[in-house]
């Protein structure tokens, strides 16, 4: 089952591997990442646009180039991400994407997927991409799909 998109998926993975990568005031690669990542450098490149405009990352353009955090990755949160690459109504969302599912007109997973997406919301809203990309690195965890 998928909960998030593409984009928020590959949003995600190139941000733990930035903390992974990262050295201070050292701007990761979008070509070197795109390729470690096996995402296209077209389509990483159009998300994290998006994390740029949206004031998380920093970016900069010649041979030494590519993004770096604006904001410390401790500061930056698992739900900052997920609204900016799905939408700020991500937690509000049927998850059978049905129009006018609520608590009047509730679609039949309405009332389990409430429970689910409550404990998830504050899940992501106390986790931060610090900790994730800490626990990508401890865990060796590749990050590619």
């Amino acid at each position: 089952m998928r909960v998030i998109s593409k984009s928020g998926e590959y949003g995600l993975r190139a941000l733990m591997y930035m903390v992974a990568h990262r050295e201070e005031g050292v701007f990761v690669s979008i070509r070197d990442m795109a390729e470690h990542l096996d995402i296209s450098f077209h389509f990483l490149t159009k998300i994290l646009q998006s994390l740029t405009q949206a004031g998380l990352l920093k970016s900069y353009r010649g041979p030494n180039g590519g993004v770096a955090f604006n904001i410390s990755p401790e500061k930056v949160l698992l739900s900052d991400v997920v609204r900016i690459l799905e939408g700020d109504d991500f937690f509000d969302k049927c998850l059978l994407g049905l129009p006018g599912c609520g608590k009047l007109a509730p679609c039949p997973m309405h009332n389990i997927w409430k429970e689910i997406k409550g404990a998830l919301k504050h899940e992501f809203e106390t986790t931060s991409m610090a900790e994730l990309g800490q626990a990508a690195l401890l865990n060796r965890i590749g990050l590619v799909s």
